[in-house]
């Protein structure tokens, strides 16, 4: 599990393919590697992936096809910029909100504008998702954790602080650039339970309730 608050920016050193998957070596010097064991869960730009190597500087980690189909990874390139998040230790603060890493769909980005000191972006995704993004609600972009201004049709607005244009590489984002994104994983369990027959939860269950 991820909190998408970001730990480090890293780069892309090396990109192998082997039989269709990917290997990728990332490198970032702002993370202490020698605390963490092969097999750990690191979050890049919001995919959780397996570690299988570490290095002094950074570390190896293989990508799925799945993983390639469903995410903007496989557009990576060496030197790419990517947001990096080790999951989270029991105890540690929730400074975001609860992230699985398993990347719903791409978006787009289709507007950007300065709004004072921060960054307003509206982010377009597949009409079939648009259903989990709430205005004030949660979403996660490229592994951080975001407020959701507004919403309209499938697209969503977000407004970026200037503390999170340093340490993420949301600053590098322009129209047309590509992210990964989660949606909040209550609202995909909330939809499960609805859709399920007999005593499952319903719309007049989440009213009495206090939550529709």
């Amino acid at each position: 599990m991820f909190t998408g608050i970001i730990k480090a920016k890293g780069r892309v050193t090396a990109i192998n393919r082997e039989g269709g998957d990917v290997r990728l070596t990332v490198q970032s010097s702002d993370l202490p590697w020698s605390d963490y064991e092969t097999g750990e869960s690191i979050a890049v730009n919001g995919v959780c992936l397996t570690a299988v190597q570490f290095h002094a500087d950074g570390f190896d980690t293989d990508v799925s096809i799945e993983t390639l189909d469903v995410t903007d990874l496989g557009d990576l390139k060496v030197g790419s910029p990517v947001n990096l998040e080790p999951a989270i230790s029991l105890g540690e603060r929730l400074g975001g909100h609860l992230v699985s890493g398993h990347v719903d769909c791409t978006g787009t980005v289709t507007s950007r504008s300065s709004d004072a000191r921060s960054i307003r972006l509206v982010i377009e995704i597949p009409a079939e998702y648009s259903r989990y993004i709430a205005k004030k609600g949660s979403v996660c972009v490229d592994g951080v954790s975001l407020t959701i201004n507004e919403v309209s049709g499938n697209s969503f607005e977000l407004n970026i602080i200037p503390h999170t244009t340093e340490v993420t590489i949301i600053d590098d984002y322009t129209v047309g650039t590509v992210v990964n994104v989660e949606v909040d994983m209550m609202a995909r369990y909330i939809e499960r339970l609805l859709q399920k027959d007999g005593d499952g939860i319903s719309i007049e269950f989440l009213k009495a309730h206090g939550y529709a």
